[in-house]
């Protein structure tokens, strides 16, 4: 038996997320995807899309590397959010750092010329290793290996405004989860 993933792999990084609202089942007040690209076509990078109250309910994103801001929104995450999808939004030239222990708390900071955007995760339940193949849902023809550790505790600033709304939990084919994860080693994958 192969343990080879017969399909190509078309990036890899981390795709750490941040879904805030006010109460449980409400729409997001925050939506925020973040990526660090080790590889893809379009080489590797940082980005983050953003739409919070905090960005008067529109989506911003923030790279340092726009052809793979473009390329994953023609992508994967135009896949897993429609919205974001739309080339027409700017992209914003910005600086990444990170800092942090996931067994405690894990913070990741956008500098952009006029922002400054702070998203943290703690909290952490158990991982989860998640792996899915292309098209084994009809409207996702990309596949996915990725392990998601959930954060019951999660925050987001701009210049220094917190975000409203909190993370909620949530259940995952019967295990503990949450609208707010960190996503590591996650490599995404097409049919060949």
């Amino acid at each position: 038996m192969s343990t080879t993933d017969p399909n190509r792999v078309i990036l890899t990084g981390e795709n750490p997320f941040i879904r805030l609202s006010e109460s449980d089942g409400d729409p997001n007040t925050t939506d925020a995807s973040f990526w660090r690209i080790l590889f893809c076509p379009a080489g590797p990078g940082h980005v983050l899309y953003l739409k919070s109250e905090l960005t008067d309910n529109r989506w911003r994103i923030y790279s340092d590397n726009i052809a793979m801001a473009r390329w994953l929104q023609s992508t994967v995450q135009g896949m897993l959010n429609a919205e974001t999808a739309d080339t027409a939004i700017p992209v914003l030239e910005a600086q990444f750092t990170k800092s942090g222990d996931p067994r405690y708390f894990w913070s990741e900071r956008v500098v952009s010329r006029d922002e400054e955007i702070t998203l943290t995760w703690h909290e952490f339940g158990d991982p989860l290793l998640i792996h899915t193949q292309p098209h084994a849902q009809p409207e996702r023809p990309f596949g996915v290996c990725t392990v998601l550790i959930p954060a019951l505790g999660a925050r987001l600033s701009r210049n220094g405004i917190a975000a409203t709304g909190r993370p909620w939990p949530r259940e995952r084919d019967g295990r503990p989860f949450s609208t707010c994860a960190l996503a590591f080693s996650e490599s995404w994958t097409e049919s060949r």
